[in-house]
């Protein structure tokens, strides 16, 4: 590729074409569905390397697309004969614990991140499983564990650094750039590149009451009528997750099963647990005393890389009987064991930020509804496939007008998503996307047209 030798003069990362033989390994991401093959790949290791790659793209009018973790369903991280901005062996992690700061690179995980943070009893609001990637999760919003008591993960932001798309730096913080600021809390990578974040961290841990309680699926309509009741009193300490399933002991057996994080007094913790187990039949009983970390790995295998995915999410601002019951239809029509359905509480410190402090909109209370198709049997992919996309639409009647941006598929039509998931803030990031990059060259993403 012409400009390749000049390039690599001040480059420091590698540089991967597609006769190298690391070339296969490098540019796949963790959604084994995608298989695309850019131009170039630029391993960057600071943030002048995304500096010189956005300029080189710039110059020889390409296209580029952004990987930090890889992580992100829709695989938006490559493209056919783009150049990829790699930040993937960026993994700087500097921990402040006096001042409760961290800074972290790119391409961290947040498995990484909490392993760091954790040495010294501290978390902030990260994925719920640890191979997804920091950047790529916070700038989309950043649900985990901690944030009905702690926000979202662009909520305890304090800035980020980003490389626009005439190849500047700016550091984007309250006090500096506070309008890109804004933007980048939920803008997701329209804006620039993220090379490094700046992190409030909280008291966490290293101890949290949480795991995996699993009952019979044919108490499912019970389970979640009962977790639903629960869920309007819980307290800010406590996150859970309900889920349609299998056994994790890859038998296939379909179950229903509450997952949970209390981050506040142990003994509240245990006595939540408990009320979680009477929920039904326990088939499985693995809440207790945990570490944090471990906790934040105990999905883990669940997503294993490499694995087919084709997800769609909806919002349900409540979950009514008729939703239930549809739902629990729906999975026991499930083709793929490891496919599953969760429903994700919001409720707490995320529903107490106005929607337009951030450009993250999804500020409501409810259930995050995520219809997971994952297949590790090609054979399985068609009915996989047609399942999810069923599944997304027998539940549309019971769907709330916001959508989380992180779950949203490659096929989503753009208008449409950007719609859902920016709401009332979507004029004011289309001025901000005119200021910063008029030419929309950060466009591989649910893209946000300049005004």
């Amino acid at each position: 590729m012409e400009g390749i030798n000049e390039l690599a003069q001040t480059f420091l990362g590698p540089i991967v074409g597609p006769d190298a033989p690391d070339y296969d390994m490098v540019r796949k991401v963790h959604n084994g569905l995608i298989d695309k093959r850019p131009a170039l790949i630029a391993r960057c290791r600071g943030m002048a390397d995304i500096a010189d790659a956005v300029r080189f793209a710039r110059s020889h009018q390409l296209e580029v697309s952004v990987r930090g973790g890889g992580h992100n369903v829709a695989g938006r991280a490559v493209a056919d004969g783009r150049v990829m901005i790699d930040l993937s062996l960026m993994k700087g992690v500097h921990v402040n614990p006096s001042a409760r700061i961290a800074v972290v690179e790119g391409g961290v995980l947040w498995k990484e991140l909490n392993r760091e943070t954790q040495l010294h009893g501290l978390a902030v609001t990260g994925g719920v499983v640890g191979t997804t990637g920091v950047a790529g999760l916070t700038l989309g919003g950043g649900l985990g564990w901690l944030m009905p008591k702690y926000g979202m993960a662009l909520d305890n932001l304090v800035a980020v650094n980003l490389v626009l798309a005439d190849g500047s730096i700016v550091r984007a913080s309250a006090d500096q750039a506070a309008d890109l600021f804004w933007a980048v809390r939920g803008g997701g990578g329209n804006f620039g590149v993220a090379g490094s974040f700046e992190f409030r961290l909280h008291p966490v841990g290293p101890m949290v009451i949480g795991g995996l309680v699993a009952f019979p699926f044919p108490e499912a309509g019970r389970v979640l009528r009962a977790w639903r009741a629960f869920t309007a009193t819980v307290p800010d300490e406590l996150m859970t997750v309900a889920a349609l399933t299998t056994a994790p002991d890859g038998s296939g057996t379909k179950i229903v099963g509450i997952a949970a994080c209390h981050c506040g007094k142990a003994e509240d913790g245990q006595a939540i647990a408990a009320q979680i187990k009477s929920f039904g039949t326990v088939a499985m009983d693995a809440m207790g005393p945990i570490p944090y970390a471990a906790l934040n790995g105990m999905l883990d295998g669940g997503f294993p890389a490499g694995g087919s995915n084709y997800w769609k999410s909806t919002f349900l601002p409540s979950l009514s009987d008729t939703a239930i019951d549809t739902l629990a239809s729906a999975y026991a029509k499930c083709p793929a064991p490891t496919s599953s359905i969760l429903f994700e509480h919001f409720h707490g410190a995320v529903c107490r930020v106005q929607v337009e402090a951030t450009a993250y909109a999804l500020r409501d209370g409810g259930f995050n509804s995520l219809v997971i198709g994952q297949w590790m049997d090609p054979a399985l992919g068609e009915a996989t496939t047609a399942w999810t996309r069923d599944t997304f639409a027998i539940v549309q009647p019971f769907a709330g007008a916001r959508r989380y941006v992180n779950y949203l598929s490659a096929d989503e039509d753009a208008k449409t998503a950007a719609d859902a998931v920016y709401g009332q803030n979507l004029a004011r990031l289309r001025q901000l996307k005119k200021k910063y990059d008029p030419d929309n060259f950060f466009h591989l993403n649910v893209n946000v047209l300049p005004a």
